[in-house]
């Protein structure tokens, strides 16, 4: 798949969780366009695997595309960015997080870990 066929196919599954759930996150447009499978996802959240790229069906270059790709997507629908935490299933109340990137880079890691929301719009009078 080439980077135009790429993007249009990231934006079809971004616009359909934005429809469905009124959030992207860029484990679930991973899920959506291939690049991850359930059982991919499971395995890094029980800590199967140590870093969750280690299982993309894409190399860094492409998923550095995908990445921006969120990014601009989620900037050109106005979304607000919220950091969510990541931490491992299975270990009887402890906070172990999981990492995304071979590297740990923080950028990196709080990129995959920003989820996109639709912002609300509220009166003054909070109605």
């Amino acid at each position: 798949m080439n980077r135009v066929e790429l993007k249009k196919k990231l934006d079809s599954v971004m616009s359909q969780l934005l429809s469905e759930k009124k959030v992207i996150s860029p484990l679930d447009v991973l899920l959506g366009a291939g690049i991850l499978s359930p059982k991919d996802v499971e395995d890094w959240r029980f800590g199967r695997v140590p870093y969750l790229e280690k299982v993309c069906r894409a190399n860094l270059s492409v998923m550095t595309f995908i990445m921006k790709e969120i990014k601009n997507y989620a900037d050109g629908a106005g979304l607000k960015s919220s950091h969510t935490g990541y931490v491992r299933w299975g270990t009887k109340g402890k906070k172990v997080p999981l990492r995304f990137s071979k590297s740990g880079d923080a950028k990196i890691e709080a990129a995959y870990a920003t989820h996109y929301v639709v912002r609300t719009h509220r009166n003054v009078d909070g109605e």
